[in-house]
């Protein structure tokens, strides 16, 4: 077997010490979390009921996703009023109740910061698309004949970038859905507003904000035409743009910086890993949420082409970006949330359900970053097997659907059935699956969006109550990083980088070290511990299998998705 890949620079004992690196985190998706007044959609009164839960489960940290007043084009990430709750969620009374019993409980809250763009519904567009000033220019509005469109860069949604608006006689920029109009930051008028609306949402104590697409603020000036040849056409325009770091850094002298112990976590699509060094080393990200991963399973076409992904690829990737953020930086580690497919789904196994979502959260929590668990991960839940197109509630795959039906090629859903099941949101936004009463035991009412139909095998209340669920296996693992400072500051080497079904690294931190084996496949390969790694006595911390003989780690079979972590001194 090969010897370890390392990481290019040698760690100190002595580490950053920083809460947010030692946390759990927590994504909940509200609309699908839990229903507490049987209208079907989730609301800040059901997550106030299951604070206990959440503590139950070890969690630090809460990211709550967008709970502001909204008309939903994009639940939520269409933002009428960035001070108000939207009424089907509650009130501020309730998200004051919520935010009180996190921190009573030591939780911190995490909001997610929308600010690429707005509603069109927001009073800022309502008066720009009038030119009434100050807010003519808080937009981005280009000339233009309507069916011309200024250039042809598309949506991420799929479709052209720009919409031409009737009231004002000139095209706006969406680089999401239409009913999104991008705000233009270059006006520094809007940037006041919006870290004054940022300072608004500090005073009243959360620990910190989630970027919604924070690295498309800054877009090419001149707008020119992108590469025809890219997954999204514009795209290296408008993704990293040329003044991301001075909106970046005057954002923290004028806002982040005069808060003290908040986390700032920045989605990135597009980032590379030198690229996320850059926001999180000197700047003001403490973390960045990367999509490397995520596109490993993509194929050459567009966003909803798929091809299956390959362990050596994963492992890469991984590895990359631990190596290329060990000493300037930090990562957020996440394999599924409200914009991704399942997990076990995509990167585990249903055959293998309990046993590859042990897995998957084993490599989360032991890779040096803080581990993100999106609500339902924690019991393994899965995709949905949908039907037809009028079962999805996405605005994403419903434009893609539409798309796909005109032409001339595709004759109905059946053609794109399968990449729809496979890649759809909605697979993760299916409401949370409590227990095995009608609807899983979220809703007393119609969910908004149907609930997957193994939640009488699959749901939170049978979870508990077996000791070797998915659900234990989590709460183990976030004692684990409690109790070991080397899964969370230990330095990162690869072993064994050329096996073909397992991925294998050692952590280190002064005279403590910890081995991780993971085996990816429903095979039972023959793990070798390269002769280059010595030890004296071995401890097996954690194993989703009973493990008769736990030490010492040399060599040994493992079961199909069969993972451990050990102590070796």
């Amino acid at each position: 077997m090969d010897p370890p890949a390392s990481a290019s620079a040698t760690e100190s004992e002595e580490v950053d010490r920083q809460w947010w690196k030692e946390a759990t985190a927590y994504e909940i998706y509200p609309r699908s979390f839990y229903d507490s007044t049987g209208n079907g959609v989730g609301d800040l009164p059901g997550i106030y009921e299951k604070l206990d839960y959440l503590d139950d489960l070890g969690v630090d940290l809460l990211w709550l996703t967008p709970v502001y007043d909204s008309p939903l084009a994009d639940f939520g990430y269409d933002i009428r009023d960035y001070r108000s709750i939207l009424p089907e969620y509650g009130t501020m009374d309730d998200w004051e109740r919520v935010r009180d019993g996190l921190h009573d409980r030591d939780i911190r809250l995490v909001m997610d910061l929308v600010v690429n763009h707005t509603s069109d519904e927001h009073t800022w567009f309502q008066q720009s698309r009038r030119e009434v000033d100050p807010y003519t220019d808080y937009y981005i509005w280009r000339e233009g004949e309507s069916g011309d469109p200024p250039n042809n860069w598309e949506s991420l949604f799929g479709g052209s970038a720009w919409t031409y608006d009737e009231v004002r006689g000139e095209y706006y920029l969406h680089l999401f859905d239409e009913k999104q109009p991008d705000l233009d930051w270059r006006n520094p008028a809007v940037r006041e507003d919006v870290y004054e609306m940022m300072r608004w949402w500090l005073d009243r104590d959360v620990d910190g904000f989630r970027m919604d697409v924070v690295n498309l603020l800054s877009k090419t000036e001149g707008f020119p035409d992108g590469d025809a040849g890219s997954v999204v056409t514009g795209s290296e325009h408008f993704i990293n743009g040329p003044r991301m770091h001075e909106y970046l850094r005057e954002m923290d002298e004028r806002v982040l910086s005069n808060y003290d112990d908040i986390v700032t976590v920045g989605e990135m699509p597009g980032v590379s890993v030198d690229g996320a060094r850059e926001y999180v080393s000197d700047g003001p990200l403490d973390m960045v949420f990367h999509f490397e991963h995520m596109r490993l399973d993509a194929g050459e076409g567009d966003a909803w082409d798929f091809r299956d992904w390959e362990l050596s690829d994963l492992k890469e990737t991984f590895t990359r970006w631990q190596t290329g953020l060990a000493e300037d930086g930090w990562n957020a580690l996440y394999l599924n949330n409200h914009d991704q497919p399942r997990m076990v789904s995509r990167f585990g196994d249903e055959e293998y359900r309990v046993t590859s979502a042990k897995l998957l959260g084993t490599l989360l929590h032991t890779l040096r970053g803080t581990p993100f668990v999106y609500q339902g991960e924690e019991i393994g839940m899965t995709n949905v097997p949908f039907e037809s197109a009028g079962q999805f509630a996405d605005v994403e795959t419903l434009r893609y659907v539409e798309r796909m039906l005109e032409r001339d090629d595709v004759e109905g859903f059946a053609d794109i059935s399968e990449a729809v099941r496979y890649g759809s949101r909605d697979n993760a936004r299916t409401p949370m699956q409590w227990s095995d009463e009608p609807n899983g035991g979220f809703t007393t009412g119609e969910p908004w969006l149907a609930v997957n139909p193994n939640y009488p095998e699959v749901n939170v209340e049978d979870a508990r109550a077996d000791p070797n669920s998915v659900w234990h296996y989590y709460r183990r693992l976030a004692d684990l990083r409690e109790e070991h400072d080397v899964l969370v500051y230990g330095r990162y080497d690869l072993v064994a980088p050329e096996h073909p079904q397992i991925y294998s690294y050692l952590r280190s931190l002064g005279d403590e070290r910890a081995l991780v084996v993971l085996n990816f496949f429903g095979d039972e390969p023959r793990f070798d511990l390269p002769e280059s790694i010595e030890y004296g006595e071995a401890d097996l911390l954690l194993a989703n299998y009973d493990v008769e003989r736990p030490a010492p780690p040399d060599a040994f079979d493992l079961r199909p998705y069969e993972a451990r972590v050990y102590r070796l001194d």
